[in-house]
């Protein structure tokens, strides 16, 4: 047996030992490590028992948090956080799509995908209620990414100058790989700023790997994301108000150390593919990609017939009839090539406006998460927060050109985000209004005697 199967065995059945006699959060970082380990499709998956993983994984969390639904929803209550019912609200305007949709069967198989898909989020929720839980779970994120970058790296690149054929239980495309990937490389920014030295090694370590496999993917979309997300978490730190010591200095430190580090990997391929991001219609050929603006402006038209959207793979089977024969090519059918517009063909216009009030409630609570720790005056947690943020935002980039609407690693973005809003702010202002509340009844019961 080789040692990465005698591994993964011993992670898996740890796991297991320890969601059930230590730590119910267990249960979901052993479903992550499943996740991007992908052991079915790994070259040592020979030397492992043929075994449903990923089944017996999603089978604990729901068994963990049935032993203990009273205790943790005394601290992560479904309710509590606004943006559930918006998920509840899309999931549902997908299962009645069923009925009116174009490719039935399709829909059916990945609608039940999704449903699993939302019902392993609920419980994940419920799981990670603390800061430490949520860290290991950022951790075996980021551990599970450098995993695959490493196989990236021992792979390297095909005849064509992409990766393939190296991903997850749902996807192995290149760009969807690298949207996977691209999110860790904030969350390690943070942790490279705010951890020990043994944290600080390792997120280079991490990093480095991560980011040499998106330079082998040559993924436009996740080199923007990575890009702007890591922009965006370096200008807060050096421009906000709220400043620790060192801050500005560790922030112009991780810019040159980073630039320099994209000089070393990046190669005139990486950038002859990055100088394409000029013109998403430029033709590189028609499997690349070519005229993906002309798919996306298709959509409205198809919309336009079909206000509540065509059902999942609806797109593909109106493709041929509403996208010019010149943008077809050779193809019988095309997909849209973003998420965005994935969700408008799938659901329509209702499905838009509920993933808009989604985002809306996401952005809004963790602002006010926000604007709490920094009244407790915990800019740590502040800059935590603001790097979940930044990862959301990353995948949110890397899935605007493809499609990935449905995708585990989107949902996790916004998992991630909610958690850290329960975390640092939800459940302390429900243990203050119960404080308020119980302070409230003492005086009423003492006026009354």
């Amino acid at each position: 047996m080789s040692k990465f199967a005698l591994l993964f065995l011993l992670i898996f059945f740890g796991g297991i030992f320890a969601a059930l006699f230590f730590s119910s959060a267990a249960a979901f970082w052993l479903y992550q490590l499943v996740y991007l380990l992908n052991p079915d499709d790994r070259w040592w998956a020979a030397a492992i028992p043929g075994l449903p993983y990923s089944f017996v994984a999603s089978a604990l969390m729901l068994f963990v948090m049935m032993l203990n639904y009273r205790s943790l929803t005394s601290v992560s209550p479904w309710s509590r956080h606004p943006s559930f019912k918006w998920i509840v609200i899309l999931l549902l305007l997908y299962v009645v799509a069923l009925g009116y949709a174009l490719a039935p069967n399709t829909h059916r198989i990945f609608l039940v995908n999704f449903i699993k898909l939302i019902v392993i989020f609920f419980v994940a929720y419920k799981l990670i209620n603390d800061e430490k839980k949520l860290d290991i779970s950022l951790w075996v994120y980021c551990i599970g990414s450098t995993y695959v970058s490493y196989l990236i790296w021992g792979t390297g690149r095909n005849a064509s100058g992409r990766v393939e054929g190296i991903g997850f239980a749902d996807g192995t495309d290149g760009n969807g790989v690298a949207a996977v990937l691209a999110p860790p490389l904030v969350l390690l920014l943070y942790y490279f700023w705010q951890g020990s030295k043994k944290l600080k090694l390792l997120s280079v370590f991490c990093g480095a790997l991560i980011a040499n496999a998106l330079v082998l993917i040559n993924s436009r979309g996740a080199f923007l994301a990575v890009a702007l997300s890591a922009g965006i978490f370096t200008c807060f730190m050096i421009f906000s108000k709220w400043q620790q010591k060192g801050q500005r200095a560790a922030a112009v430190f991780v810019i040159v150390v980073s630039a320099a580090g994209a000089l070393y990997v990046t190669d005139d391929l990486f950038w002859e593919r990055m100088g394409t991001l000029k013109s998403f219609e430029e033709d590189e050929g028609r499997t690349s990609g070519a005229y993906r603006m002309q798919f996306w402006w298709a959509t409205f038209d198809m919309v336009g017939d079909n206000p509540f959207g065509m059902g999942i793979s609806g797109y593909n089977v109106l493709s041929r009839t509403y996208i010019p024969p010149e943008f077809m090519g050779d193809m019988t059918s095309r997909s849209v090539h973003s998420s965005w517009f994935q969700l408008l063909s799938d659901v329509g216009w209702p499905g838009v406006v509920v993933f808009f009030f989604l985002f809306v409630s996401l952005a809004s609570t963790s602002r006010k998460a926000k604007k709490y720790v920094l009244s407790q005056e915990n800019h740590n947690h502040y800059f935590k927060i603001l790097a979940i943020e930044c990862g959301l935002i990353s995948y949110f980039i890397a899935a605007t050109f493809i499609d990935r609407i449905r995708a585990e690693a989107f949902w996790w973005a916004i998992l991630f985000v909610m958690i850290s809003s329960n975390v640092f702010y939800l459940k302390f202002q429900e243990a203050r209004g119960d404080m308020l509340r119980t302070k409230g009844r003492v005086i009423g019961g003492g006026s009354s005697g």
